[in-house]
């Protein structure tokens, strides 16, 4: 039985459905645009969208919100700044707020910078993935290596020096000198933060379909191993497994690893929402396809499904991604974030620290550099029998 004395943190994220080209790694809900953009029906439905899903958090301050794809920035300033007013009036901003858009390297985009600032977002992810232009090719990237650094002086001469570069290790047919050129080249344009991440094969993708020669998993792992030295003599600091901060951690994805809770609004988006007065957690899903959801967005239909969380389900979920971050938890955050005691998950974390996977010192638990090395097998602990 849940028991929430306070309610976790509060996110928004929004998705913008549209993009100029499906990448051949990509699985996210994505779809490439072949006719003109229906800017102002997506912006009308965002807002219908979101006033059927307020009496779930009504009142709740929203600490950070994040615009993702798709191509986010398909959509002009205008159109964000109508949304954004339309935002601040129906909820509750926290003063310190984190926003950021998902940002590509284009030309047209790097000259907004500036009018996206005045909207109201103060943080940028640019997803670059690679400095080689060989490797941008295979990517199905619409952007050169040149474009990615214009992209980075261009955020910080919006003003926007709180940004990320998305960057992929472990590329088709990738060396070591490779993988590292490009880390040397990322951390040259000094970021923020840089999300550095192995690049995987997801299935309904056309890489599932037409598989390229990966690096083998020890060149990956030597890959890993001097990356993350690299990143840390350069002043990064990793607090989660892909991710690398010199001060400024990603508030957004900082509240999925702690098991906060979001409310996901846009064709596809996912929320997690959890009630005091029902004292149950819920996850709802909007449909996927942009055409449909312009449809049904200010109606039920436009849910493509619901899911009460049962005890296991909100233990396990909590584990698989408080466990990623590099210091851990502390016990009193998985009793607020739940609303259940850390008794409930005491063999598994017995289990794990025998293995070495885990240390728990002072009503914390941090994974070990075995646990993150092996980190399926130490969240494999905690799943059903």
């Amino acid at each position: 039985m849940f028991n929430f004395s306070n309610l976790p943190p509060l996110s928004l994220y929004i998705h913008f459905p549209w993009c100029v080209r499906k990448c051949p790694y990509c699985d996210f809900n994505s779809h490439t645009l072949k006719n003109d953009l229906p800017e102002t029906a997506y912006i009308d439905a965002l807002i219908s969208d979101l006033e059927q899903e307020l009496p779930l958090i009504w009142g709740r301050p929203v600490s950070s919100i994040f615009l993702g794809g798709g191509t986010p920035s398909l959509f002009s300033p205008e159109a964000l700044d109508r949304l954004f007013s339309t935002l601040r009036a129906r909820l509750a901003f926290a003063p310190d707020i984190e926003i950021t858009r998902e940002a590509n390297p284009g030309a047209i985009e790097r000259e907004r910078f500036s009018e996206y600032r005045g909207v109201g977002i103060n943080r940028l992810s640019i997803g670059v993935q690679s400095f080689n232009n060989d490797q941008l090719q295979k990517l199905g990237r619409i952007h050169n290596r040149r474009d990615a650094y214009n992209a980075a002086e261009a955020a910080h001469a919006a003003g926007l020096d709180n940004f990320n570069l998305d960057l992929m290790f472990t590329l088709p047919r990738q060396t070591l000198s490779q993988a590292l050129s490009d880390l040397e080249e990322a951390i040259a344009l000094k970021p923020a933060h840089l999300s550095w991440y192995q690049l995987t094969i997801e299935p309904n993708t056309l890489f599932h379909q037409q598989p390229p020669t990966l690096p083998s998993d020890e060149r990956s792992w030597e890959m890993q191993q001097q990356g993350r030295a690299k990143l840390a003599t350069a002043g990064y600091t990793q607090y989660e497994v892909s991710a690398y901060a010199r001060g400024a951690q990603c508030l957004h994805n900082l509240n999925y690893w702690r098991f906060g809770d979001y409310l996901g609004i846009g064709a596809g988006a996912h929320g997690k929402i959890s009630r005091a007065d029902t004292q149950i957690i819920s996850r709802r899903w909007k449909i996927k396809q942009p055409a449909a959801y312009l449809r049904h967005a200010g109606d039920e239909e436009r849910l493509g499904g619901t899911q009460v969380l049962s005890e296991n389900d909100a233990a396990l979920e909590f584990m698989i991604n408080a466990l990623r971050l590099q210091q851990g938890f502390p016990a009193e955050l998985f009793i607020q974030h739940t609303g259940l005691p850390l008794s409930l998950v005491e063999e598994p974390l017995s289990a794990a620290e025998e293995r070495g996977w885990i240390q728990r010192h002072k009503n914390r638990t941090t994974p070990t550099e075995d646990g993150q090395r092996f980190l399926n097998d130490l969240l494999g602990l905690f799943l059903p029998d």
